[in-house]
């Protein structure tokens, strides 16, 4: 592959600030970096496969998938260019995925090799500030969503996600560019469970639907 192409898109990544071409030239060179595509639908990392690498998704959309022994889906985050993984894991005792990273479209990713991160955070200030970074944010990212999946049930995590359309869209007829599975494996649930629920909030009265909106009948669910 050639990965020179792909220098603008790497220094665009504040972690790579401070790092020349020239610079990222040696270390592919010498193997520190390499590059990996991947196509739609591809598992790029299985649940508990060792991380090996800290990794940059340079192209494409990646997510980050729970499956339960139910076999709900749950889709904890996503992952977009510019988006790292596997910083807070590689150091780790325990340094094995607890989840599936997919490719939600052809992706391309960066893989930096442990004893460059090492090197990098040894030598580079900026890089070692923005590994922090990094590995605190998805730390919350996590955490939040733990929280979420413990204390809300269907019904709330649905209206949550209403709530937050309202306050983007500032109105009680909602356009939805999610489809049912992808709302249900946002929500952690099958996609029959969620249909059922939808159905139910329309019986009582307080929304009605089509395929791609939905209107809020009973404003107070929002407040």
């Amino acid at each position: 592959m050639n990965y020179k192409k792909y220098f603008d898109i790497i220094n665009s990544n504040e972690l790579f600030k401070d790092i020349s071409n020239a610079e990222l030239e040696n270390l592919f060179n010498s193997n520190k970096l390499s590059l990996k595509k991947y196509t739609k639908k591809q598992i790029i990392y299985f649940q508990n496969q060792e991380c090996k690498t800290f990794d940059i998704l340079l192209y494409g959309k990646i997510s980050v998938q729970k499956l339960d022994e139910n076999g709900n889906i749950l889709t904890i985050t996503n992952f977009n260019p510019g988006d790292s993984f596997g910083g807070h894991m590689i150091f780790a005792d325990n340094n094995y995925y607890p989840m599936n990273l997919i490719s939600k479209t052809n992706s391309i990713v960066l893989n930096i090799k442990k004893s460059l991160v090492i090197e990098l955070c040894q030598k580079n200030k900026h890089f070692l500030s923005e590994m922090l970074r990094s590995i605190s944010n998805k730390t919350i990212i996590i955490s939040n969503k733990i929280n979420d999946i413990s204390l809300k049930t269907i019904r709330k995590s649905i209206i949550n996600y209403l709530k937050y359309e309202y306050q983007l869209q500032n109105s009680y007829n909602l356009n939805i560019e999610m489809t049912k599975k992808e709302w249900a494996e946002k929500i952690g649930v099958q996609r029959p469970s969620l249909s059922r629920e939808l159905m139910k909030m329309k019986q009582e009265g307080l929304i009605s639907y089509s395929r791609n909106s939905i209107t809020i009948k009973e404003k107070k669910i929002l407040f």
